[in-house]
């Protein structure tokens, strides 16, 4: 049997972020992603990456995703030279189409019958502002779940949006039934619509 996860902001080969992170290193950080990912997923797995893969050049990262399990799929982040918002991005895409299957901005699931949306960018809240950054790449909020990443360790949930980011899922990419759990949790406080 197959499972989807879903993870966000790995920042592979990010001094800074590593720092922030509790870690000594770019290395101890990459090491520990590579051990969570791979206490979790199989060769059998999808994984959605949901951007911000790493810092500057993609190239490291990318060596390291190659050598994961599962099948991959990535959503740009704003830190990633794919993202429409970098210039010429249209010609990094088959840079990144060496380590995953699919490349995009966004994309849709459908989990126990309610539509989720993928997005490095929630609805609204940010990392580093009380002002939301980059307002004209994330999706409006039109009652939908949301799986998104980009705020760090700022909220787990909040609404129909829901943050898979290394900072708050530092043990490895949340599972599509982790998220069944959120959103069943987050439809009896009264958020979202529950499924038919």
């Amino acid at each position: 049997m197959s499972n989807v996860f879903y993870w966000s902001d790995p920042h592979f080969g990010h001094r800074f972020v590593a720092g922030q992170r509790g870690f000594s290193s770019t290395d101890e950080h990459d090491d520990h992603l590579i051990a969570a990912w791979t206490s979790r997923v199989t060769k059998r797995d999808t994984v959605w990456v949901l951007g911000d893969l790493a810092m500057a050049s993609p190239s490291r990262a990318l060596e390291i995703i190659r050598h994961l399990p599962g099948t991959k799929h990535l959503v740009f982040g704003n830190h990633d030279n794919g993202h429409p918002g970098r210039k010429d991005a249209h010609r990094h895409h088959k840079q990144y189409l060496s380590a995953f299957e699919t490349v995009q901005t966004t994309a849709s699931r459908t989990i126990a019958g309610r539509t989720v949306l993928l997005s490095h960018f929630p609805y609204e809240g940010d990392s580093h502002s009380e002002h939301d950054r980059h307002t004209q790449w994330r999706l409006r909020d039109e009652g939908s779940w949301l799986v998104h990443g980009h705020v760090h360790g700022e909220f787990d949930v909040r609404g129909t949006q829901i943050n898979v980011g290394v900072d708050k899922w530092m043990d490895g990419p949340a599972s599509e039934a982790e998220i069944l759990a959120i959103i069943e949790h987050q439809e009896a406080a009264g958020f979202g619509t529950a499924a038919p």
